[in-house]
């Protein structure tokens, strides 16, 4: 969201999907095997995906809808602003609630999801200040290098 409304260029929603769904995933493989390391079973390391694979699974389907739902809206829309943040973190709350096997949850985890990242996003977009450039951001991480000490002689 760090770009203007001025300046949209538009995204493919299925490449954002699959990068998004695969770090998602990830989250969810280092998870399970967490929850598979702490539990007590005899399933040895097979468990991570046989006991608590479905945290892998969950995972990636929420990251890659979140993801398409916020790039096809803002696509749709022409706009980077806090509306697709928060149409994708409703649709990845609505999923969460699918699998809770409950519409009320569903349409709850939609709506606080939304609510929350749609603030967040909205947040990140006041404070008042022009976002700085691809170029800007780079100087202004990187040090300076110090004058040559022949230039500082020369003056």
């Amino acid at each position: 969201m760090s770009e203007t409304q001025d300046t949209y260029e538009p995204k493919s929603a299925l490449d954002h999907a699959a990068i998004v769904g695969l770090q998602a995933g990830a989250v969810g493989l280092l998870l399970s095997s967490i929850q598979n390391a702490l539990g007590t079973h005899s399933h040895g390391a097979m468990g991570v995906l046989t006991r608590t694979g479905g945290t892998i699974g969950i995972f990636t389907a929420m990251g890659a809808t979140f993801a398409f739902t916020e790039t096809y809206v803002a696509n749709e829309r022409r706009k980077n602003d806090y509306v697709n943040g928060a149409a994708g973190a409703c649709a990845a709350g609505f999923l969460a609630g699918v699998k809770a096997r409950s519409l009320p949850v569903a349409l709850g985890a939609c709506v606080f999801m939304g609510a929350t990242i749609g603030a967040y996003d909205y947040a990140r977009t006041t404070d008042g200040e022009k976002p700085l450039t691809k170029e800007e951001r780079r100087l202004k991480f990187f040090k300076t290098p110090p004058k040559p000490l022949v230039d500082i002689i020369a003056e």
